[in-house]
């Protein structure tokens, strides 16, 4: 098959297209024809070697852990996927090496949820891990009905679809970060802009009034938002960062990282499918273009998500 992998640790360039075997697959796996692959921050941090102390990893390596496809084969012990499926995942695995950026990958079938046909594979394979990201963070703090929520980075791959899931599981207000040219963006996922920097804690104030606090906090960004969030949070069980665990364990404050759920995926894909959540993909490259959607990631300003197409 051909893949997009690395033998060494780095910038985009370390990457290339090369012919690599096929997959095996396990008994407890399903064999998927990628059609379409989520590129995540993760996956650069991985292709730089940022997190080899947490997991193993093993060359070559084909990054990338969200995808979109359709089943070619299942392991003799799969008994609920055959052939033909279409299907999504967020398949991250215990080793990092067989990644999605390829034609084919195996993944356990723990992990795989159905795409909808009212879905197409470019948006499937934008929703896992960020929706899952968002959704296990917004769950960790108890979001739910009557509560405001500040989400940071509210235009971002995570943050458009926190907004949105806020809303979903009942939050009056939410308020989100973003830089002025994404504010129209913002407000048309149903939230309420408000620039990020020094001045934010005060904007927040005005905008909630009373004690100028808020119920939520959802810290994707780090850094001074975290700092900021520390004063405009009531309760600091009730904010998450996924971006910054020392400094979240270190303030009373809840770290999160997501985790494959093929259950949580369904009920995702089930609200695009439905026009209750709404996935905005900025740019899709040809597989063999990895590197220029690396380095398009890397530069920070992307609305929403970026995906190969194989």
């Amino acid at each position: 098959m051909k893949a997009i992998a690395l033998t060494e640790f780095g910038d985009a360039e370390v990457m290339s297209l090369q012919e690599l075997p096929d997959p095996l697959l396990g008994p407890d796996q399903v064999l998927v024809e990628v059609r379409a692959a989520g590129i995540n921050p993760v996956d650069f941090k991985i292709r730089a070697g940022y997190l080899r102390g947490l997991m193993p990893h093993h060359t070559p390596l084909i990054p990338g852990w969200d995808v979109a496809g359709v089943v070619r084969a299942v392991g003799i012990g799969v008994q609920d996927w055959k052939p033909g499926d279409e299907v999504l995942a967020y398949a991250r695995k215990d080793h990092v090496q067989f990644g999605a950026y390829a034609e084919l990958i195996s993944v356990p079938d723990r992990m795989i949820a159905r795409k909808p046909s009212t879905v197409d594979f470019v948006t499937a394979a934008a929703l896992p891990l960020a929706g899952l990201t968002a959704l296990q963070a917004l769950k960790a703090v108890g979001t739910g009905a009557g509560d405001t929520v500040l989400v940071h980075a509210a235009a971002g791959g995570v943050g458009h679809l926190q907004v949105q899931i806020a809303r979903e599981l009942g939050a009056a207000r939410v308020l989100g970060t973003a830089s002025p040219r994404n504010h129209d963006f913002v407000r048309s996922l149903g939230a309420e802009p408000v620039a990020y920097g020094d001045a934010l804690v005060d904007a927040v104030a005005e905008l909630v009034g009373g004690d100028g606090r808020v119920d939520v906090v959802i810290d994707n960004v780090g850094g001074l938002a975290f700092d900021q969030s520390l004063q405009l949070v009531r309760d600091r069980a009730r904010m998450t960062s996924i971006v910054d665990g020392p400094r979240a364990l270190e303030h009373g404050v809840i770290n999160t990282w997501a985790r494959p759920n093929a259950e949580q995926t369904q009920w995702l894909v089930d609200l695009v499918a439905a026009g209750k959540l709404r996935v905005e993909v900025q740019q899709t490259f040809p597989l063999a273009d990895a590197v220029k959607a690396h380095k398009l990631l890397e530069g920070g300003h992307v609305r929403g998500k970026v995906v190969l197409t194989v």
